[in-house]
C-alpha cells in the first residue's frame, strides 16, 4: 500500500523542466571531460541554455574532479551552489557528494557504492548502475575501457533527463570531429547505459529536459582563452613568448592552432607569426619586451606566479615605454595557492607591478566576446600609450565554455600610435624620444630599421632625460615621472567605457570580470526582496569618468570582488577618496566561481532586509578526502 502511494505521489509531481544543476563527480584523468562536454553540447543543441563549470584538482590523474552544468530557462551563466542531478563515480567522495545534493535530487551511482546509514537519504532518488560491470561486459578493449565507461553514464543521464539520442550522437561527432571512427564506439557505450536504465529502473524524480527556442539560436560555445587567442591573432600579434602555467597555457596553444589556419603564406606555407615556448616566465617577458621595442606586436600569457616573475621587466616596459601585452588568467594565490581554482586576486598587483612608482593599464573582460575584443584592443593601446597592457581574465572565464554570439571580424585598421618614419624625421628635423610635444604625456618613437640618421636612440631602464641620454639629475627624474603620470591620466580617454545601468536608484553595485554573470541573477533576486539597484561593470583601469560619476551619484555602493581583501574596492576608494564612506565591500574568495547568493546575502543583510541566519545553509563542498578519514 505504501509503495503504491509513493508511486502515485511521484506520478502527480510536477516535472521540473530545464531548471536544475547537473554534477558529475569523477576521478581526474579518467576521461570524464569528454563525456561531460558531450552532455553539454547535446543540451545546447536542444536550444537549452547551459553554464558548464569544471572544478578539477591540480594533479594530472587520480584525485577527485567535479563537472557542473547549470541549466536554466533564464539562461543564467553563473553557478547556483545546488546539485539536483548527480552522477557519482568516485568512491572517495561518495559520502560528501550524496550529502551535497538538494532534497529531491536524482542520484545515478555505481551499484557497488553503499546506500546505508548516513549515505541513505529519504529525500533523494537513487538509480544504481553497475558501471564497472557493464564496462567489463561490453567494452572489449581494456585500454579504452576506462574512457568508454564514462560514456555509459552519458546514456544513463540521457535516459533520466529524456535527452534524444540523436542529440547525443551529434554532440559526439562534434567532440570527436578529428576522430570520426570514435563516434560509433562511444555511441555503443551510450546505448549500453540507456538500455540498462530503461530495463532496470523506473524514473521517480522530477527533473527532465525539453527543447527550447529563443535563447541559444545563433550562439556558440567557446572558452575565454580560445577567444583571447583569436582576438590576439586579429589584433596583429606577430610574437608570442610563453611558459606553460595553469590556467593560461591554452591561450598560446590556441594561438598556435589558429596560426596554422590564418597566419601561413598560401604559396610558401611559411608562418607569419613566431610562437616561442621559453624556459621560464622571466625569459618569456624578456623576449616580449625585445620584440615590442623592435616594433612587433608581442604578447605573453601567464598567471599569478608568472606575473611575480615578470615584475622587473614590467617596470622596464613602463619606464622605458615599450609596448607589450600580458594576458593574466588569474588563479588562487598566494604562492602556488590553488592552481586550478579561480580568483580575481591579481588586480592590485598587476596594476602596480614592479618596484618604484608604476601604474599599469588593465583591461578586464567579463565575457568571451570581450576576451576577443580586448585581445585586439590591447595591442592598439600598447602602441598608442607605449606601455605594458594587462588583460585580466580568470580561470572561470578562460577555461570554461560560455555561450556567445559569433565574433565580428575587425573593421578598423591597427592603431600604431605615435611613430616617426624617415619622411617624418626629415620634416621635423630634431626630435627627442621622451619629449612630450603634444601635452598628453605620450612621446613620439621610432622603430629599429628606420632609414634615417636621426632615428636611433638608447632605450634606458636607468635614469634618462627627454633625449634618452643617461642622467641622475633629481629634477630630470622628477620631470620624467610626472610625464608618465600625465600619460596614465591620458590613458583614461582610451579605455573601454564601463557598462552602466542607472535608473536613479539609491543603491548601486559595481562588479567586474566574471562576477557579472552572478550579478545578472543577483539583481533579479534583490528585486524579489524589494530592493532595486543600479549597476556598473568596470572594464578597465584607469577608471573612466563614468565609473567615478556612478559612485558619486549613489547613497550606497557595493563593490563585488572575487578576492579576500576587496582589491577593486581599495582601488576605487583611493580614486574616490571623498566618497569612500558610501562604499561597501562584497567578497567571494573560496576559489569556486561566484554564485548570486554571495552577492545577495551581504547586501540584504547590510540593508536590514535579511538576517545572517536566513543564509545559513550547507554549501557545495569541493575538497579532497582527508587521509585516514572514515568515508
Amino acid at each position: 500500500m505504501l509503495a503504491q502511494e509513493e508511486e502515485k505521489a511521484v506520478s502527480e509531481a510536477k516535472p521540473i523542466v530545464n531548471d536544475f544543476t547537473f554534477q558529475a563527480a569523477t576521478i581526474n584523468g579518467s576521461g570524464s571531460q569528454s563525456s561531460n562536454l558531450v552532455l553539454t553540447r547535446a543540451l545546447f543543441s536542444m536550444g537549452i541554455p547551459v553554464a558548464p563549470k569544471n572544478v578539477f584538482p591540480s594533479n594530472i590523474e587520480g584525485l577527485p574532479t567535479w563537472f557542473n552544468i547549470r541549466v536554466s530557462p533564464q539562461g543564467y551563466q553563473c553557478v547556483n551552489a545546488e546539485v539536483n542531478v548527480l552522477v557519482a563515480l568516485n568512491p572517495t567522495t561518495w559520502q560528501r557528494d550524496i550529502h551535497g545534493v538538494n532534497a529531491g535530487a536524482a542520484v545515478i551511482h555505481e551499484e557497488s557504492y553503499p546506500v546505508v546509514g548516513n549515505m541513505k537519504r529519504d529525500d533523494v532518488h537513487y538509480y544504481a548502475v553497475p558501471f564497472h560491470k557493464l564496462g567489463q561486459e561490453h567494452i572489449d578493449n581494456p585500454d579504452l575501457r576506462k574512457y568508454l565507461t564514462n560514456m555509459i553514464y552519458v546514456g544513463a543521464v540521457a535516459w533520466l533527463l529524456d535527452i534524444p539520442l540523436t542529440q547525443i550522437e551529434d554532440a559526439l561527432k562534434q567532440q570527436f570531429s578529428t576522430k570520426p571512427k570514435a563516434v560509433a564506439l562511444n555511441m555503443k557505450s551510450v546505448q549500453v547505459g540507456l538500455d540498462y536504465c530503461k530495463d532496470n529502473h523506473k524514473k521517480t524524480d522530477a527533473y527532465k529536459v525539453a527543447p527550447m527556442t529563443g535563447k541559444v539560436e545563433g550562439k556558440m560555445l567557446i572558452e575565454g582563452n580560445e577567444s583571447l587567442a583569436l582576438g590576439a591573432l586579429m589584433g596583429g600579434c606577430t610574437i608570442a613568448a610563453w611558459y606553460p602555467i595553469t590556467p593560461s597555457s591554452s591561450v598560446c596553444e590556441y594561438l598556435d592552432k589558429y596560426a596554422d589556419r590564418f597566419r601561413k603564406d598560401e604559396k610558401t606555407g611559411e608562418r607569419k607569426i613566431a610562437i616561442l615556448q621559453a624556459e621560464d616566465e622571466l625569459a618569456a617577458i624578456g623576449m616580449v619586451m625585445g620584440a615590442g621595442w623592435a616594433g612587433a606586436r608581442a604578447m605573453t600569457a601567464t598567471s599569478g606566479p608568472g606575473i611575480s616573475l615578470m615584475a622587473e621587466f614590467s617596470g622596464l616596459g613602463y619606464y622605458a615605454e615599450v609596448p607589450a601585452v600580458i594576458c593574466d588568467i588569474q588563479r588562487i594565490g598566494p604562492s602556488t595557492g590553488l592552481p586550478t581554482r579561480t580568483s580575481q586576486g591579481d588586480i592590485e598587483s598587476a596594476h602596480l607591478l614592479s618596484h618604484g612608482d608604476t601604474k599599469h593599464v588593465l583591461l578586464i573582460p567579463g565575457t568571451v566576446n570581450e576576451c576577443y575584443e580586448f585581445g585586439q584592443l590591447a595591442f592598439d593601446l600598447a602602441e598608442r600609450l607605449q606601455t605594458v597592457i594587462f588583460v585580466m581574465s580568470d580561470l572561470d572565464l578562460g577555461m570554461n565554455l560560455w555561450m556567445s554570439e559569433p565574433f565580428k571580424y575587425p573593421d578598423k585598421k591597427f592603431d600604431r600610435g605615435k611613430v616617426l618614419h624617415a619622411k617624418d624625421l626629415e620634416r621635423v628635423g630634431e626630435w627627442a624620444r621622451y619629449r612630450d610635444v603634444d601635452d598628453d604625456g605620450i612621446p613620439w618613437r621610432t622603430v629599429p630599421g628606420t632609414n634615417h640618421p636621426n632615428a636611433g636612440y638608447f632605450t634606458r631602464g636607468s635614469g634618462h632625460d627627454e633625449y634618452a641620454s643617461y642622467t641622475e639629475l633629481p629634477e630630470v627624474y622628477e620631470r620624467v615621472m610626472d610625464r608618465l603620470k600625465k600619460k596614465y591620466r591620458t590613458a583614461r580617454k582610451y579605455m573601454p567605457p564601463a557598462i552602466v545601468e542607472d535608473k536613479g536608484n539609491s543603491v548601486g553595485i559595481i562588479a567586474y570580470g566574471t562576477s557579472h554573470h552572478a550579478m545578472v541573477e543577483a539583481r533579479e533576486r534583490l528585486v524579489q526582496h524589494g530592493l532595486r539597484t543600479d549597476y556598473c561593470r568596470v572594464r578597465s583601469i584607469p577608471f573612466p569618468q563614468d565609473v567615478l560619476r556612478f559612485i558619486a551619484r549613489h547613497e550606497r555602493v557595493y563593490v563585488v570582488d572575487q578576492n579576500r581583501d576587496g582589491q577593486m574596492y581599495d582601488l576605487l576608494r583611493l580614486t574616490m577618496n571623498a566618497a569612500q564612506d558610501s562604499m561597501v565591500s562584497v567578497r567571494h574568495y573560496d576559489g569556486t566561481p561566484i554564485p548570486a547568493r554571495s552577492i545577495v546575502a551581504p547586501i540584504l543583510i547590510d540593508q536590514g532586509l535579511a538576517s545572517p541566519a536566513e543564509f545559513e545553509r550547507p554549501r557545495q563542498v569541493y575538497a579532497l578526502p582527508v587521509e585516514g578519514a572514515n568515508t
